[in-house]
């Protein structure tokens, strides 16, 4: 082995810590109940928020998009890429949002790392939550700007930050809407009161929040009345819509700057046109109706009651995401490792993604699960709850 004893050092040690992953393999399509490592099993940690990965009207609007448009644009937006569909898609969106103009790429973990390092060149001050996501700490790191971490959520620290920095020619605030391992909110309308104080620019990432908060799902800056007031939102189309993708959506400067100079956009090929069709049958449903987030609204409320009445500590989530607090990361696995042997798929989540005594099973409520469906979760989460002395 020689040169490769370190990568084998380091395994082992996952494994001794219980930090290894086990990544099961899903072999159907992703619904409420899914087939996981040959079961058939109640999938209760997908980011499928509406139930769209699997939709009948997203589905047939994907397989339209390739018999006209074929499997794939083979060339980069910038060149030869950029299809009726991605137009299409990009104005939607901005009518969805309420922005000025929108600008679709791969993901958003791609969305965020254009953006971050085109905004904050030299001499700026990236101000981030220390919770925000990795790709929003990876694109901090893609820049020579200087970096302030602030404590989460701690307005009183960002605006003391800001002040000391105010002379500095481009300020960027970046956070999460939703933080997606507590599903605790972002305090927006404050951080944006800040910015307007102090001139700086507001960049919000809204994974969780799409197709969850504001009305029809438009995410954190409709649900705090703040259109207008948020420079940058970025978005996945990856969870709430089901499909894959990311886009920025805000002022038609900012959109134009990242279609000229974002290094995803103009150097990784462009989205299938099955997947930007179906992104365009999403944004359509939402737009005509609000019923799956409603109904995802009730079955997050039920489930959350019903995990607290039986002694779980579900932290302090605002959202349909349900961290179950389990402390060591031995824990967590052995529980998600039982909840599938009940016929439950729900995963843990240990350090590096959350810290080190704070792993947890975190429980993602869709809005196709039925009340029998969450019945059945909160059964087997007690059964094995009791077994471990959880609860």
């Amino acid at each position: 082995m020689g040169k490769y004893d370190f990568i084998v050092a380091e395994l082992e040690s996952l494994k001794a810590q219980g930090m290894y992953n086990i990544i099961r393999t899903i072999e159907s399509a992703v619904g409420a109940w899914t087939v996981v490592d040959g079961k058939r099993v109640l999938n209760m940690c997908s980011n499928n928020y509406l139930g769209f990965a699997n939709d009948p009207e997203l589905k047939a609007a994907a397989i339209r998009a390739i018999e006209e448009y074929g499997v794939g644009p083979a060339a980069v937006r910038s060149i030869a890429g950029t299809m009726a569909l991605h137009r299409e898609l990009e104005r939607k969106l901005a009518e969805f949002k309420g922005c000025e103009d929108a600008v679709t790429f791969q993901s958003g973990f791609c969305a965020n790392l254009a953006t971050i390092p085109l905004i904050a060149g030299p001499g700026a001050v990236i101000f981030t939550d220390e919770l925000n996501h990795a790709s929003i700490i990876d694109g901090c790191r893609l820049t020579k700007a200087e970096r302030v971490i602030y404590p989460h959520r701690d307005v009183d620290f960002l605006a003391k930050a800001l002040e000391e920095r105010k002379s500095a020619p481009v300020k960027l605030i970046v956070t999460d809407g939703v933080f997606s391992m507590d599903g605790d909110l972002a305090p927006l309308p404050k951080i944006v009161e800040l910015a307007e104080r102090y001139e700086a620019l507001v960049m919000v990432d809204d994974a969780h929040g799409e197709g969850v908060l504001g009305s029809h799902g438009r995410g954190i800056v409709d649900h705090f009345g703040l259109h207008g007031r948020v420079d940058i939102e970025v978005g996945t189309l990856s969870k709430a819509f089901g499909v894959m993708g990311g886009y920025v959506a805000g002022k038609r400067e900012i959109v134009e700057f990242l279609r000229q100079r974002g290094r995803p956009f103009l150097f990784s090929s462009a989205a299938t046109p099955a997947d930007v069709a179906a992104c365009i049958a999403a944004v359509d449903i939402l737009m005509r109706s609000d019923e799956r987030v409603k109904r995802l609204w009730e079955n997050a409320r039920y489930f959350k009651t019903k995990m607290v009445e039986l002694g779980f500590d579900i932290g302090q989530s605002q959202t349909p995401i349900t961290p179950v607090m389990l402390g060591e990361a031995h824990t967590a696995w052995e529980f998600s490792k039982m909840l599938f042997e009940e016929g439950v798929f729900a995963q843990a989540i240990t350090y590096p993604t959350v810290p080190k005594g704070k792993a947890r099973i975190r429980v993602m409520v869709s809005a196709i699960h039925t009340k029998e469906d969450l019945d059945f979760a909160l059964d087997a989460f007690a059964k094995v709850g009791r077994k471990l002395g959880v609860i």
